[in-house]
């Protein structure tokens, strides 16, 4: 949680609460926490704790976020994992931030990296830088999981690499390339501008996924 540099002035949100154990660390040094506890049981027993913390019950791919500039600190399920990048990285109107995320180790690694790439890195590498931070090895938790884990850190860009009213049409792009092959989205000369190394939709990083989308634009074509 120190890594995180987590503020006085912050909003930070705690995915999966559990316990309270990570909210209770928040809590000391954060302006304002909202818990977000899917298990009733564990909800109630956070409530009323700590005065700067909100307890919402309920699913957290669900539950409403906050609409005013937020940080995310938490120690996500490892099995709802996907589901929870999803609901922090799909909507780049959303306001987050930064999110520091404790994940399987093998999901760390494969999001932090940028090379080789996925649809989903790509599109959220767009608007978030993603990295590792460090490696937690099992004995460090209580029980420990099956497997280690890593720190997954989603700092948002100060510009993007696509603007943000393209996103939607980003997505599908990128989709596109990676279903039907670089080809089938862009034409050779401008594949061969970005790299001409890339054989498959994954060669590229999130910066060249951008710059070759940038290329077909209008006003790149027409200049």
């Amino acid at each position: 949680m120190r890594d995180a540099g987590v503020g006085a002035d912050d909003l930070v949100v705690d995915l999966g609460a559990g316990s309270g154990r990570l909210t209770a660390e928040l809590a000391r040094v954060a302006r304002r926490v909202v818990a977000i506890e899917l298990d009733a049981h564990f909800a109630d027993r956070l409530r009323g704790r700590w005065p700067n913390v909100e307890v919402v019950c309920g699913d957290a791919c669900a539950v409403q976020l906050p609409t005013d500039p937020f940080r995310v600190v938490a120690n996500l399920p490892f099995d709802r994992t996907t589901d929870l990048l999803h609901r922090l990285l799909d909507d780049p109107l959303l306001p987050l931030v930064r999110a520091d995320l404790v994940v399987d180790w093998r999901v760390a690694w494969k999001r932090g990296v940028p090379w080789p790439s996925t649809m989903n890195g790509v599109v959220w590498g767009a608007y978030y830088e993603l990295g590792v931070a460090r490696r937690l090895v099992r004995d460090a938790f209580e029980p420990p999981p099956a497997v280690d884990a890593g720190v997954l850190v989603c700092r948002r860009r100060r510009q993007p690499l696509v603007a943000l009213e393209l996103a939607g049409a980003y997505r599908t792009f990128v989709a596109d390339g990676f279903r039907g092959g670089l080809r089938s989205v862009a034409p050779n000369r401008l594949v061969n501008r970005v790299s001409r190394r890339a054989s498959a939709a994954r060669d590229l990083d999130p910066h060249q996924w951008a710059e070759l989308y940038g290329a077909l634009q209008p006003s790149e074509r027409s200049g």
